[in-house]
C-alpha cells in the first residue's frame, strides 16, 4: 500500500506515537474484559510470488497460493473484491480453501460502489446487492466487510454516505475508512461521523501509515477494531509502532474489546510476513491472545 508513503528522510523525523485514548471510546467499551476475545491477523493478498521460498514452499504454483496462505494467517483483507464483483461460484471456491479452519475473509467493497457511484441509491444499490450475494457464499468464514471511500469523498457528501450505510443489512458487520482530510480537520465533523457510525453499529477503520497520522484516529464506534497498518520495510520504527499497538490493544481488551482485526501492509510486501510474525508474538506476550502466525521455510 502506497497510501501515506514518505521519503526516507521524512521517515526519520516522524513522531509515530499513537494518539491519546479518546473519551469517546467510553461510550462503546464497557470497562471490563469479555470472556473470549478474538484476534485475527492477515495481509491484503494471497497472490504474492515474493513469498515463494519464504513462507510458501519453493515451486508453489499460483493455484496453490490461497491454500498456502491459510496455513499462515487466520484472516485476509480481501482487496480482490475491490476491483470486480465476484459471484457465489468463485467465492465458494475461495471459501473451500479454508474448510475446517478458523478463518475470516474480510472483503473490500468494490470501487464501482465506493469510488464511482457517489453512493446514490440508483447505482450503488443494485451493485451492492450483487456484491453481497457473492460474498455471502463465504458463510461462516465471512468477516467484516469494509468500505473505503475515495480520498476525494469529503464531508460535503456525508448525508449520501449516512443514507447508504443505513441501507446496509444489519446482520452483517461493516467498517468504514475515510481518507479526505476534512473528515479529521474539523472536530465537529469528525465526532458527528463517529457518532453516526456508533448509531448504525458500523466500525471505524484505523489506518496507521507514516504520511497520514490523522487516519490513526483511535476512535472505536463498536467494540471491535479493524487496523490497517502500513510498515516501512522493517525500519526500526516498524517494531516500536507494533509494540505501541500491542499495549493499546491490551488496554482495549481490558476494557471490553471483543475482536481485533489487524492487517499488515508494507511498501515492500515481501517483508509483510516478518512484521506479522513479530506482531503475533507481541499480541501473545502482552495481551495473552494466541494468533496464527507465518511459518518460514527452513533452508
Amino acid at each position: 500500500m502506497d497510501f501515506g508513503r514518505v521519503t526516507p528522510a521524512e521517515l526519520e523525523e516522524l513522531d509515530f506515537k499513537l494518539p491519546a485514548e479518546p473519551l469517546f471510546n467510553k461510550k462503546v467499551l464497557k470497562g471490563k474484559p469479555v470472556k473470549k476475545p478474538q484476534a485475527w491477523l492477515g495481509c491484503a493478498k494471497w497472490g504474492r510470488k515474493e513469498w515463494i521460498g519464504k513462507i510458501y514452499p519453493k515451486g508453489t504454483k499460483e493455484a496453490l497460493f490461497l491454500p498456502e496462505y491459510v496455513r499462515h494467517f487466520n484472516s485476509i483483507e480481501l482487496n480482490a473484491t475491490h476491483y470486480q464483483i465476484y459471484g457465489p461460484d468463485t467465492i465458494s471456491k475461495w471459501d473451500a480453501s479454508a474448510k475446517g479452519l478458523e478463518f475470516k475473509f474480510c472483503p473490500k467493497v468494490p470501487q464501482a460502489i465506493s469510488h464511482f457511484s457517489n453512493l446514490s441509491p440508483a447505482t450503488a444499490g443494485p451493485r451492492t446487492t450483487s456484491f453481497l450475494e457473492g460474498v455471502l457464499a463465504f458463510g461462516k468464514h465471512l468477516g467484516p466487510i469494509f468500505l473505503q471511500l475515495s480520498d476525494k469523498y469529503g464531508p460535503a457528501k456525508r448525508q449520501a454516505l449516512y443514507d447508504y450505510l443505513a441501507s446496509l443489512p444489519t446482520d452483517l458487520q461493516f467498517f468504514l475508512e475515510v481518507r479526505h482530510k476534512e473528515w479529521y480537520e474539523d472536530e465537529a465533523v469528525r465526532l458527528e461521523l463517529f457518532d453516526k457510525l456508533r448509531e448504525l453499529k458500523v466500525g471505524a477503520i484505523i489506518t496507521d501509515t507514516a504520511g497520514r497520522r490523522d487516519c490513526a484516529h483511535m476512535h472505536l464506534t463498536i467494540p471491535k477494531i479493524f487496523i490497517r497498518f502500513v510498515g516501512n520495510s522493517l525500519h526500526p520504527t516498524d517494531y516500536t509502532r507494533i509494540d505501541d499497538w500491542a499495549n493499546r490493544i491490551k488496554y482495549w481488551l481490558d476494557n471490553g474489546l471483543q475482536e481485533v482485526y489487524f492487517f499488515m501492509h508494507m511498501h515492500d510486501e515481501a517483508l509483510s510476513p516478518d512484521l506479522a510474525a513479530y506482531l503475533a508474538d507481541r499480541i501473545e506476550a502482552v495481551c495473552g491472545l494466541q494468533v496464527k502466525k507465518p511459518q518460514f521455510v527452513k533452508e
